[in-house]
This record gives C-alpha cells, sequence and structure tokens, in this order.
C-alpha cells in the first residue's frame, strides 16, 4: 500500500511541476493517417517554463487534394517522469487546397495534444501528437486530423 501511495505520488507531482520549455525549436513534423500525409516545417519558442508557441509551415497531400497550411498553436506543458513532457494546446490554421482543377482558401480552429521526449546531451526533441483542425471558413469544410511524428533540434 505503501508503494502504491508513493508511486501515485511520484506522479501527481510529475503532473503538477513546472516544465523546463526549451527556449527554441527548429524541425521538422511528419504526419498521416487521417486526411492528408505529409511534413511540416516546424519552429518553437518558449513563452515560459510552462507555454510556448508553435508556428508550422504544412505540405500535404492525398490522390485527389494537395494542400499547403500555415499552422500556429500555444502550448501548456507539463513534465512526466524522466525527460518527458506533454503538451496540450488551442491553435489556428490558414490553408491553400488544390482540388480536382479547382482551389480554396480555408480557415480552421482546432487544437493539438501530444507527448515529447527531450534527449539528454544533445539538442534533440523527439514528439508524437494529434492535431484535430476543423475548417470552418471556405469552400471545404469539416474536420481534419492525423498523427504525427516531430523531430527537432533544440537550443
Amino acid at each position: 500500500m505503501k508503494r502504491l501511495l508513493l508511486f501515485i505520488a511520484i506522479i501527481s507531482f510529475g503532473f503538477i511541476a513546472s516544465a523546463q520549455v526549451t527556449p527554441y525549436a527548429l524541425g521538422g513534423r511528419f504526419y498521416g493517417g487521417g486526411d492528408f500525409n505529409g511534413a511540416e516545417i516546424s519552429f518553437q519558442k518558449g513563452v515560459s517554463d510552462r507555454h510556448r508557441t508553435e508556428l508550422d509551415a504544412s505540405f500535404g497531400f492525398r490522390s485527389d487534394n494537395t494542400r499547403i497550411a500555415l499552422v500556429g498553436i500555444y502550448h501548456w506543458v507539463w513534465n512526466l517522469p524522466g525527460r518527458f513532457s506533454w503538451y496540450l494546446g488551442p491553435g489556428a490554421s490558414i490553408s491553400y487546397d488544390s482540388y480536382n482543377d479547382n482551389s480554396y482558401v480555408n480557415i480552421g480552429i482546432g487544437g493539438q495534444i501530444g507527448i515529447e521526449y527531450n534527449f539528454n546531451g544533445i539538442p534533440l526533441m523527439v514528439s508524437l501528437d494529434g492535431r484535430p483542425i476543423w475548417d470552418f471558413l471556405g469552400d471545404v469544410n469539416g474536420l481534419g486530423w492525423g498523427a504525427a511524428l516531430g523531430i527537432r533540434y533544440t537550443w
């Protein structure tokens, strides 16, 4: 019983402890499994010890559609045991879609939730996340989502 209480206390502390957000991170996100498959150039900037912003330039495709998008996300970050952290936050996107010889501009809102690992001794961060975005303004409306693997250089 004492071990169980100690385990719960350690896990609880990990959720409430302030995270050490890296001041800057630059890299890529590679996504798929939803409406599109593609890649993003990703930049993160720490705002405080527990908050950061993320700006991504996205290039996605599927058999009948190509999408270029700019996505902005605000993250709250929490430590987990080890060098892991998890994050959650709201965001928005603006995208240009080329769909069967037609072009559209869409604006969307959504969020992101994920987990990341910061390596010890090398400036590298690896993340796995999901990002549902609802395109609500434009000619192609609806919910888009997908899982992504991120790899970023940190400084």
